[in-house]
């Protein structure tokens, strides 16, 4: 598994189901995309060297930038690296 350093974030892609009559197609929007947070860098530090926390924690849903990261593919995930700042919003159950 890979772990984040600085402020970058590990995502993980969560497809987008579309449905069309009776079947169910998998597809990723291009806006609004969704992903899971996997796993956190140690965070951002200010001017001073203090460390700044994280807003989100592992296991939120989160809409992120469109066209933000790196984008990694292992054992059929696909996972996206990015700056926290890349994420815009935490989906609330």
């Amino acid at each position: 598994m890979i772990q984040p350093i600085h402020d970058y974030v590990l995502l993980e892609k969560i497809p987008q189901e579309k449905k069309v009559g009776a079947i169910i197609l998998a597809t990723e929007k291009k806006s609004g995309t969704v992903a899971t947070v996997i796993a956190l860098g140690e965070g951002k530090r200010d001017e001073h060297g203090n460390l700044i926390p994280f807003v989100i924690k592992e296991n939120d849903r989160v809409i992120y930038r469109e066209y933000a990261g790196t984008e990694y593919e292992e054992d059929g995930h696909k996972y996206l690296l990015l700056k926290e700042e890349d994420i815009l919003a935490v989906l609330k159950d």
